[in-house]
């Protein structure tokens, strides 16, 4: 049933997350359980974009107002926008985006065609107003986290090349969350509208190439695609990676951008072969989209029984007496930790079978129990959440196996 899956259900029961309403609404707040998640995805793409080439960076959550004057985003997305906070005659913003920081860092120094392509990346703080109605869990925030990169180029050819690089980058990063093309997600072609200057820059020439070429590549590429007339950005045509969430509503989770507005407006220039200066072009892309709209998904894809390596508890100890074996499950409790798995003791004084079961709502992946035999021999038995068993193993075993299984994040 959807109702088992939905994210803000599961949310709660399994102590992830919470909106407090005097925090504010849509300003999730993650509990130490939802944070491991959250961590380790965090963790996973950073290291997964370093690899690729991406440089990674921090820009502050507020700026000028100026600066999104100049991007174009106010007051394209005035409305989305938190209100200007004045400071001694300066107006500033929460910034809704990191687009426009970005290329000010790209323009701290010249910049040649050996520094090109620059992958500009950071897991980005954002702020936007959302309306009261349209708020929804994780799903649709005030406050998020998204995995954002910008690409400045030599080339219309480097450019869609970075393009069908960044794609590689979402397929590979989705397949590692366990979603699958096709069934968990798909491509969507946004394309702008020519007729519509008040929401897109103007720029007829520029539209009908970019939308040609990002058309181009999704052929190229063999994938299905459909097309959607005025869902671009308002600077360029732009590929989506749609989803859709435990109820049927559809969202764009992770999205590759052509940017027509940012190279002008910004007089991002580099200087050439020819020791010229040049336009570069740009590319706006996000890997995993927004940390906390993508946890939603997965939370309602695993129905809170999420792989190990996502777990927020990997392993429980259970010792059948609080008394008797207490000692052993605390040696047995440190190992794990000491070895980087999350672990925890139920040192309650609960009947062994409610210790499990209450596991079992957890969705632990995995659960020790200790007895007399286990407590002498000091091999153990493992239970998983699926019913399978592993009988009499030694601890050190047992965590090289959850390391391997970790490390393949399987």
């Amino acid at each position: 049933m959807a109702e088992d899956r939905d994210h803000k259900k599961l949310g709660k029961e399994l102590e992830l997350f919470y909106i407090d309403e005097t925090i504010g609404k849509g300003l999730p707040v993650w509990l130490p359980k939802g944070a491991a998640i959250r961590r380790e995805i965090e963790r996973f793409i950073v290291d997964e974009e370093i690899k690729r080439g991406y440089q990674h960076v921090y820009t502050p959550d507020i700026a000028r107002l100026a600066l999104y004057e100049k991007s174009g985003h106010y007051p394209y997305y005035k409305d989305s926008m938190y209100a200007p906070i004045k400071v001694e005659d300066e107006e500033f913003m929460l910034r809704p985006m990191t687009c426009p920081h970005h290329f000010q860092l790209y323009l701290s120094r010249p910049r040649s065609y050996r520094d090109l392509p620059m992958r500009i990346a950071e897991l980005a703080k954002l702020y936007r107003f959302e309306q009261s109605g349209e708020l929804m869990g994780l799903q649709r925030v005030r406050s998020f986290c998204l995995s954002d990169a910008h690409i400045i180029c030599k080339s219309e050819g480097e450019a869609v090349q970075e393009m069908g690089q960044a794609l590689d980058l979402i397929e590979f990063a989705n397949g590692v969350l366990g979603l699958e093309f096709g069934k968990d997600y798909w491509y969507r072609l946004s394309l702008g509208d020519r007729a519509d200057t008040k929401k897109y820059y103007k720029d007829d020439a520029g539209w009908d190439m970019a939308e040609k070429l990002l058309r181009g590549l999704m052929k190229k590429r063999g994938v299905k695609f459909e097309e959607m007339k005025g869902d671009a950005a308002f600077y360029g045509p732009k590929i989506d990676v749609q989803m859709k969430n435990a109820n049927g509503k559809e969202d764009t989770a992770f999205t590759v951008q052509y940017d027509l507005s940012s190279p002008v407006r910004f007089n991002l220039t580099f200087v050439g072969e020819d020791g010229k200066e040049h336009r570069p072009f740009v590319v706006h892309r996000s890997s995993i989209g927004s940390i906390e709209r993508t946890i939603a998904f997965l939370i309602e894809k695993y129905a809170g029984a999420f792989p190990l390596w996502l777990s927020p508890v990997q392993v429980k100890v259970l010792p059948i007496s609080s008394e008797k074996h207490l000692e052993c499950a605390q040696d047995v409790y440190k190992s794990l930790m000491d070895a980087g798995i999350r672990a925890e003791l139920d040192e309650s004084n609960e009947t062994l079978g409610k210790k499990v079961r209450q596991a079992k709502v957890e969705k632990v992946p995995y659960l020790v129990v200790i007895g007399d035999k286990e407590k002498e021999t000091r091999k153990f038995t493992i239970e998983g959440r699926n019913d399978e068993k592993i009988e009499g193993i030694l601890i050190e075993d047992f965590i090289a196996r959850l390391k391997e299984e970790i490390k393949n994040k399987s």
